[in-house]
């Protein structure tokens, strides 16, 4: 693939899925700047790697690309920013009731909330699942770990986000 072609063959992909590529850089990272961020640099990178891609899921390529980035930032920040209010609420329903909306609103930042504490692992699988529904393969090839350990640490992200959710004194940490 030539450089121009390769530049047009990632921006279009890019573009295509730059809804997944900020939602999971925001909820790596903690807030919308830093997830533009992170989107900007993995774009950068995915251009100059375009001629590595092998073909496969170019979806989880990029995701893998973007999650790289998002890593790289948190690790020479040292320490992981919550989300700002505005963006750590989950999307609301459509419930036509003030009361329920709400209601639905606040549940959502309590689940929001209780998401921003799972450590990055956890995290990272429930939200490429959960919300950018992403098959247990992409997943595995975004993360870079077999299928068995995505499964494994969506079991874990989920028992620890219901048992926190359950228990709201109860910290969450990395065990069980």
């Amino acid at each position: 693939m030539s450089g121009v072609a390769a530049n047009a063959w990632v921006g279009e992909l890019a573009q295509r899925h730059l809804d997944a590529a900020y939602n999971l850089g925001r909820w790596l990272l903690g807030n919308d700047q830093d997830a533009a961020d992170a989107v900007h640099d993995a774009y950068l990178r995915a251009a100059r790697a375009a001629h590595t891609y092998a073909g496969g899921n170019a979806r989880a390529w990029w995701l893998a690309i973007v999650r790289n980035c998002c890593l790289t930032m948190l690790s020479t920040r040292g320490r992981e920013k919550p989300l700002d209010d505005e963006t750590a609420a989950l999307p609301r329903t459509a419930a036509n009731e003030v009361e329920e909306r709400v209601d639905a609103a606040q549940s959502h930042a309590r689940i929001a909330e209780h998401l921003r504490a799972l450590p990055t692992e956890f995290r990272e699988a429930l939200v490429l699942r959960e919300f950018e529904d992403l098959s247990y393969r992409e997943i595995a090839d975004v993360l870079g770990v077999p299928i068995g350990t995505v499964m494994s640490r969506l079991s874990r992200g989920r028992a620890l986000l219901q048992r926190a959710l359950e228990s709201p004194a109860r910290e969450i940490s990395s065990g069980m």
